[in-house]
């Protein structure tokens, strides 16, 4: 780890530094940067700076001036509400990929490099200026030797060198965090970082999005209403992409689409039933169906392009989230609380009564509204915020279907405000029931639960054997929580108090009674009758009993 620190000290610093420059000067002590870094004092920030903006904003401007890793994390980060507060997300959404284009001579370089040819002889035509360029990669447009157009994506050189330094580095800083701030320990951020270090290595292999692009287009092969751009396999490798150039207006210039005479009305029912398909009939979706993603082709025809992030929906998760859905509109608030139970990890130790709380609250936000007017991308970021709440872990391709529907609701609303979801949604929600109903998946789901079961049986005197040996060694704790236990405490306190006092006035009447009757019964004088025995017994018990009194009657658990 100082081997590593060393060789990355420059970024070590540039990343401390960023920090202190907006203000989280707290972080920077807390993780230890001061141990093996000089930092200047003139870069930490007065209060009055860093009160006028907030965390979210300092966080962004964090993640810019760090460059494209850190961008892209953050961009990740955006679509995951159930680890983030929804301020913090609303500040990741305005991180912008937008970097300057690298140089042609590069872009030659690479070309050359990767397809095993000269640029001129690959392309019958390619446009030096860039179409697009965002930190990972940039795109220009070229010609074919067969005459097609193509669009080809180029990755920027070096910067899967950068990402992996920039990575390896954060791995660091989420051990050291972990281990020194007790609320980095209990979000478990080094778990958060490596699901977002996945996808984005994900991003940074073109092959990849050509498959995602392969599989879309066999969603949509037989539906002549949604286009999906060929991929070219003998022009694509690791480092490159070329796809089919399609020529269309976005989604997002509603000017332009009405001059050209395309019928908004009729786009926003095809981009609407498009997602559709993907979520709940292929459960492989567009993850980010933003206005510059989707496409308008002459005969209203939909067309998607991008697609470098894409999410994935299994049966189970299906069934789970058809689960949630039914139990919001039933108004059960323990099916919900049963639906978001398989469908993430929760913790041991949430607090039970506080969930069922918060679902009561978005039970009752549904309560008696029309299905017309419900949000699905809503209805799943509600479910989402929840599990934030009670730091349930919803798997990342829930969240990014939820980001993905709040997306591409907000785009068909923009086409169409008048336009029902709900009445697209509904038919492949009765097609959802019906598979779910179907004997063959109800067999399937009772034989997997069986299997569980059979397998949890088999595995029980292996189990039992363990927990025999833990036992035997002394390494088995047993906690018992009793919910009332203060209340039972305080009735055994005040029962042991009643028959204390019981018997302090039992052995009294004894002691006394004896010494009456001794002295009623004795003939002789003796010393001993000669003492006020009885009187001072009677005064010494007395006081005793007293004693006791107050201090039962003080504790208050009489």
């Amino acid at each position: 780890m100082i081997g590593k620190r060393m060789r990355h000290m420059s970024r070590y610093r540039d990343i401390a530094v960023a920090l202190l420059r907006h203000g989280f000067e707290m972080v920077v002590e807390e993780i230890g940067f001061s141990q093996f870094l000089s930092l200047p004092q003139r870069l930490r920030v007065d209060k009055k700076e860093k009160n006028g903006k907030t965390i979210g904003e300092r966080i962004r401007l964090v993640l810019e001036e760090l460059g494209p890793t850190f961008v892209k994390l953050g961009q990740l980060a955006s679509t995951r509400p159930d680890l983030l507060p929804e301020g913090i997300i609303r500040e990741l959404e305005k991180l912008q990929d937008q970097v300057p284009p690298f140089s042609f001579d590069d872009v030659r370089r690479i070309i050359e490099e990767e397809l095993g040819g000269k640029l001129d002889h690959i392309f019958q035509s390619f446009e030096e200026a860039p179409l697009a360029a965002a930190s990972i990669g940039q795109v220009h447009r070229a010609v074919l030797h067969s005459g097609e157009k193509v669009a080809v994506k180029i990755q920027r050189p070096h910067i899967a060198a950068i990402i992996e330094t920039d990575l390896e580095i954060l791995q660091d800083l989420t051990v050291l965090a972990e281990r020194r701030l007790e609320w980095a320990a209990q979000y478990r951020i080094r778990d958060i970082l490596d699901e977002l270090s996945k996808s984005l290595r994900l991003e940074l292999d073109y092959t990849v999005e050509a498959r995602n692009a392969e599989k879309f287009s066999k969603q949509f092969q037989n539906d002549s209403a949604i286009y999906v751009p060929k991929v070219f396999w003998d022009y694509s490798t690791k480092k490159v992409l070329t796809m089919e150039y399609v020529e269309g207006i976005k989604l997002g210039e509603l000017e332009w689409l009405k001059q050209r005479g395309y019928n908004l009305k009729t786009l926003a029912k095809r981009l609407a039933k498009g997602m559709f398909q993907q979520i709940f009939m292929a459960g492989f979706f567009h993850g980010d169906p933003h206005p510059g993603n989707v496409l308008a082709l002459p005969g209203d025809v939909i067309a998607f392009i991008d697609f470098g992030m894409v999410g994935r929906i299994t049966p189970e998760m299906k069934y789970h989230l058809s689960s949630f859905i039914i139990a919001l509109m039933r108004q059960s608030t323990d099916g919900v609380m049963k639906a978001i139970g398989d469908m993430g990890l929760v913790p041991d130790e949430v607090d039970i009564r506080q969930l069922r709380q918060d679902i009561e609250q978005l039970r009752e936000k549904y309560y008696h509204i029309p299905l017309s007017q419900i949000s699905l991308g809503e209805a799943v970021q509600d479910l989402l915020h929840v599990a934030f709440r009670h730091s349930i872990r919803i798997p990342s391709d829930l969240t990014l279907l939820g980001k993905a529907l709040l997306t591409m609701e907000g785009v068909v609303e923009k086409l169409d405000p008048d336009f029902s979801m709900i009445d697209i949604a509904e038919p492949f929600g009765r097609q959802l029931l019906k598979e779910r109903m179907r004997p063959k998946n109800v067999a399937e789901m009772a034989w997997k639960r069986l299997s569980d079961y059979g397998e949890l049986f088999v595995d029980l005197p292996k189990n039992v054997k363990e927990l025999t040996r833990l036992m035997k060694q002394g390494k088995v704790r047993w906690e018992i929580g009793i919910a009332d236990l203060e209340f039972l405490l305080r009735k055994l306190d005040q029962i042991s108090n009643r028959l204390s006092f019981s018997i302090v006035l039992l052995s009294f009447s004894i002691i006394m009674v004896g010494i009456i009757i001794g002295s009623s019964m004795g003939r002789q004088s003796t010393l001993l009758w000669k003492i006020p025995a009885i009187e001072i017994g009677f005064c010494v018990a007395t006081l005793m009993f007293c004693w006791l009194l107050y201090s039962i009657f003080r504790s208050g658990r009489f």
